[in-house]
């Protein structure tokens, strides 16, 4: 076939596409609601991505809630937050403890009177071989990303219900769609996120209640900084220094303040699901057509990645990354560490640079 053939029947094709594209962006817009004088609570809305959202949920006119287990954290990002000019309260909770969570809910809806919109955001990431894991981690996992999403929903519903409206978003990963080797708790708590998401979703419509599953890929937030590696100290080393870079590179990671912009969009149009940025959405689709073939092409990387070690000590990667030393290093890491500046990853005061 000739190339001049082969434009003429693609043609028909691409423009066929960008013509659906555009009447779901029509009908996307058409279904967005006004968020200013909203209640908005964000679990994890200390740092990283959750700030990032409780920064853009403020700038559409919404009163915040925000937790975390750090109040040092909390204060920080509390005053961040009212220099954006939000109203917000920050309530020191733990997101794995259903008491603390009842407790918490208790003190927002006191303080606003309801809770329009439910970001549960915080989690926990753990990189290295199963075998540097501990079951702990595994529970540890769980307990942050399933049972701490489950039990503010489970707390907020009831009001919700009465109501008939509410949004919740649920925050997830591409690793929750398509799990990937050295992040194996991760991995699998985040995938019990999806699918809690979406039988939710699917209940909850007759109620007046949207579930948007939000599905973040790489982002610049700096998250590595509190990441936890684990196995011995040359295994922790040699993935902080694979794991790093990959989160700073601009080819592949999007800027956080772009991925908040989506994400709220998507809350506004009470979407099923979005995946930021959109190059991940085709990995998904690809791994949900032949799931076969994506885990033989990690399986090959898998082999290819160092081994962790025999231990099973786990370091914080802000400890690590004390002990690197090297411009090269500092080049390579830019990005990501523009991020963990402006999304409050690093203890202590901090300077915020301007957006990237």
């Amino acid at each position: 076939m000739s190339r001049k053939s082969l434009s003429k029947r693609l043609l028909p094709i691409a423009g066929g596409i960008g013509a659906a594209l555009a009447v779901r962006e029509v009908i996307g817009s058409a279904r967005e609601v006004d968020l200013n004088g909203q209640v908005a609570l964000i679990t994890g809305g200390s740092r990283g991505l959750g700030l990032a959202l409780a920064r853009e949920l403020a700038d559409q006119g919404c009163r915040l809630a925000i937790c975390a287990r750090d109040e040092a954290e909390l204060l920080r990002a509390g005053e961040d937050l009212e220099r954006h000019g939000a109203q917000v309260i920050a309530v020191r909770c733990d997101v794995a403890d259903k008491a603390d969570v009842d407790r918490m809910i208790a003190v927002v809806e006191e303080e606003f009177g309801r809770i329009d919109i439910l970001v549960c955001n915080a989690g926990v990431m753990q990189v290295g071989q199963v075998d540097s894991m501990e079951l702990e981690d595994f529970r540890q996992a769980m307990d942050i990303m399933y049972w701490g999403v489950l039990y503010p929903i489970l707390a907020a519903l009831p009001a919700m219900r009465t109501r008939k409206q509410g949004r919740i978003a649920i925050i997830t990963s591409i690793a929750g769609k398509v799990s990937v080797p050295r992040m194996v708790p991760y991995d699998g708590a985040k995938s019990a996120a999806v699918g809690l998401a979406e039988g939710l979703r699917a209940e909850l419509a007759s109620d007046g209640i949207t579930v948007t599953t939000i599905v973040p890929g790489l982002m610049r937030t700096g998250s590595y900084l509190n990441a936890y590696f684990s196995g011995d100290e040359e295994g922790r080393e040699t993935h902080y220094r694979l794991f790093t870079p990959i989160s700073s590179l601009p080819l592949i990671t999007a800027s956080t303040d772009g991925a908040a912009r989506a994400f709220v969009r998507a809350i506004r149009r009470g979407a099923i699901e979005v995946v930021y940025p959109p190059i991940f959405a085709p990995i998904a689709r690809l791994h949900g057509l032949a799931p076969s073939l994506t885990i033989q092409a990690l399986s090959v990387i898998d082999r290819l990645l160092p081994p962790s070690g025999d231990s099973e000590t786990t370091v914080r990667g802000s400890t690590i990354d004390r002990q690197i030393e090297s411009p090269v290093w500092r080049t390579l890491t830019a990005l990501g560490r523009r991020g963990a500046e402006r999304f409050l990853q690093r203890p202590g005061p901090v300077s915020v640079p301007e957006p990237d």
